[in-house]
């Protein structure tokens, strides 16, 4: 019997698809890297640990900056109070002054640059009244962002056993505080001291980032790349520190050349190829077949072999004429090295239409019931007449 093949696919969700064959050989206990285009992990390790960050709060304390303050060009004065506290806990400043007028513009480069924590809590004082109103703020976005694992208590990431987060939580606020369009040009000014390191490094593929590093956080580091045609976010912590060697930037350079080198977009999915065959009842067709209207594409490892790919299908097993043109049948998973790859939905393009010749065959006693009756009631209005 002919198959009408009948697609409508919906790509519903994309999955981690992570590096395991290799474990890098990496100084940072904590590492996730991200691929902003297909809005998956691509390598982590220890993630979800809740680990010190440093200046990477930085990044959080920016974004909630930027989400409050109504003109950047606004001037304000600098108080003894924005410098309370820094030299005694050894922070890192941004080398404003008392008195100094300054605009919030200057200070938002003055956080993020060289991650002056002067410039934090003037940031602070000025658009929420003090540090701990202001964290509340922190707090609270990073509750709207859903990071579980991420508690601020102060904006500069000094150490403190209640001020924690995890490299992946980190991604996340940073993979959202690059959409505003003023934190993406603060972090990728050609002027950073992460960019004219990553460039001593050959890192020329890096665009931006942030730098962190405490006696508890160790060397953090996270910073925005791109390569074949992908933008990346990698976010690291907890690399010791050497006098010798930016351990940090190192372990950046060896995991975005891994990646670089050893995956690259792979076809997972071809138009022609069929994903799920399904049966039919009472219809003209015996199955319908399922295909993709269009190429997928995923970034995989090139070791990546079509071949090894499996699909998993749930959803209704039979297709009838009671059904309707996009209604969902089920869904189809695609797996590869028992790795869900992705996930979709299949949906009927066009209304199954009702064979009246299988239907009545489908029903032979239905038929021979009504055949019957109406025999008889022929047979009577006949006698009738004669009578």
């Amino acid at each position: 019997m002919k198959r009408i093949k009948i697609l409508t696919i919906i790509l519903l969700l994309i999955t981690s698809f992570n590096v395991s064959a290799k474990e890098l050989d990496i100084y940072s206990n904590n590492a996730i890297l991200y691929n902003l285009k297909e809005n998956k992990v691509i390598y982590e390790k220890n993630s979800t640990d809740k680990v010190s960050i440093a200046s990477l709060t930085k990044i959080t304390t920016a974004i909630v900056a930027l989400e409050n303050i109504k003109d950047l060009d606004e001037k304000i004065t600098l108080t003894n109070e924005d410098f309370k506290g820094l030299y005694e806990a050894n922070a890192a400043v941004a080398g404003f002054g008392v008195g100094e007028e300054v605009t919030y513009r200057d200070l938002l480069y003055g956080l993020m640059l060289p991650s002056g924590a002067d410039a934090a809590q003037a940031l602070t004082r000025n658009i929420a009244g003090s540090n701990e109103k202001y964290i509340e703020l922190m707090n609270k976005k990073a509750k709207d962002l859903k990071l579980e694992n991420t508690h601020y208590v102060n904006p500069t990431g000094l150490d403190d056993n209640n001020h924690y987060s995890t490299v992946k939580d980190v991604e996340t606020v940073f993979k959202y505080a690059l959409q505003n369009k003023d934190f993406k040009k603060i972090v990728t000014t050609t002027k950073y001291s992460t960019l004219r390191i990553a460039k001593t490094l050959g890192m020329n593929y890096l665009e931006g980032g942030k730098t962190g590093t405490t006696g508890d956080a160790g060397l953090c580091l996270a910073t925005l790349a791109k390569y074949d045609d992908t933008d990346f976010i990698l976010v690291t912590a907890k690399a010791e520190y050497s006098k010798t060697t930016p351990r940090n930037f190192l372990d950046h350079k060896k995991i975005h050349e891994y990646i670089r080198d050893n995956y690259d977009y792979h076809e997972v999915v071809n138009k022609k190829d069929i994903l799920v065959t399904l049966k039919t009842k009472y219809l003209k067709e015996d199955t319908i077949s399922f295909t993709s209207n269009k190429n997928i594409t995923m970034y995989l490892e090139n070791t990546f072999n079509k071949n090894g790919l499996t699909y998993k299908y749930t959803g209704k097993k039979i297709i009838t004429h009671k059904m309707n043109k996009n209604d969902k049948l089920g869904r189809v998973e695609i797996y590869y090295k028992n790795n869900k790859l992705t996930s979709v939905d299949i949906i009927l393009k066009e209304k199954p239409k009702l064979s009246i010749i299988k239907y009545l065959l489908g029903h032979k006693l239905i038929v021979g019931i009504i055949l019957l009756i109406i025999i008889i009631l022929t047979t009577l209005l006949i006698k009738i007449k004669k009578d």
